[in-house]
């Protein structure tokens, strides 16, 4: 019982942990800036160079524990610290890094820089200090408050963008594309301009799931139904499996036959007392005209 325990609960630790790793891997490397000069500011004020970190889960993602590096051959440099509760990104959000050796500053604050006029190697390492979650290596030849990102979040071809053009614009902790409006609430006001179809739409969606459950609620009634009517059945007793002598039922006049025959072949007789006993009436009335004494009782004959 013990042993069955012991590996019940081993196999859900490496459950969780093979979970774990697993939404970590959503993790992506999304937009970085090397030099910085007139861009973002960090909480003390400083430009300094910067890395987003992207969370492509539909789930929030916990990132304490992975590594960040600009080092090939050291892939456990900067661990990100545990227990800031900064360090839970949503769902399909962003985080920056500050890649400015400066990690007393706080948990978003590195222990390495980025270095101008080279290429600069950047990675996310798993928990267990040797697996690539993402990497990339951004060009030498980089502007001055340029940023080298993807062209979709988590996702697409890497581009430089100087935020000189309406599609080039710089996002820090931002979407790289972002979406003006929604086109769906858009399309409704074009088409629908006085609400009637969405009115339809949403009186179709609530009556569809009262007839959903009206439909459940009448099987489960059926099934509880059945389910009563099988247990009075089991309840009742059946009179194949009743013993002869309770199906068997016998009549008063029976008894009084059976009883008459054995009175006159054994010619057996009850003990009668001898003593007469003498009741006192006491009414309020004088007996000896009352009716009840002189009718007759009939006795009651079954046919």
């Amino acid at each position: 019982m013990k042993r069955n325990l012991i590996l019940t609960l081993l196999f859900m630790a490496l459950a969780v942990g093979g979970a774990m790793a697993q939404g970590r891997r959503a993790l992506r490397i999304n937009e970085i800036m090397v030099v910085n000069d007139s861009n973002i500011v960090d909480d003390y004020g400083r430009h300094s160079a910067w890395i987003e970190l992207f969370n492509s889960a539909f789930a929030p993602l916990e990132i304490s524990k992975v590594y960040l590096t600009n080092d090939p051959a050291h892939k456990q440099l900067y661990p990100v610290p545990v227990g800031d509760v900064n360090t839970k990104i949503p769902k399909r959000q962003h985080v920056v890094f500050w890649a400015d050796n400066r990690p007393s500053d706080g948990t978003f604050h590195t222990n390495f820089e980025l270095t101008p006029g080279v290429e600069n190697y950047i990675a996310i390492i798993d928990a267990d200090g040797k697996t690539v979650i993402d990497e990339v290596t951004v060009p030498a030849d980089l502007a001055a408050n340029t940023t080298y990102a993807r062209s979709l979040d988590g996702a697409g071809v890497w581009e430089r963008r100087d935020g000189k053009t309406a599609t080039d614009y710089i996002t820090p902790s931002s979407n790289n594309i972002i979406k003006e409006g929604n086109a769906k609430a858009r399309m409704f006001a074009e088409q629908d301009e006085n609400g009637f179809g969405l009115t339809i739409i949403a009186m179709a969606i609530v009556f569809s799931a009262l007839l959903m459950l009206s439909i459940c609620f009448y099987f489960i009634s059926r099934i509880g139904a059945a389910v009563q009517h099988r247990n009075r059945i089991k309840a009742q007793p059946s009179a194949a499996n009743e013993p002869a002598s309770e199906r068997v039922s016998t009549t008063g006049e029976e008894l009084a036959a059976i009883v008459m025959a054995l009175h006159e072949h054994l010619n057996v007789h009850d003990n009668e007392s001898t003593i007469l006993t003498l009741n006192k009436v006491r009414k309020a009335y004088s007996p000896w005209s009352s009716k009840i004494y002189s009718l007759r009782q009939l006795p009651q004959l079954h046919r």
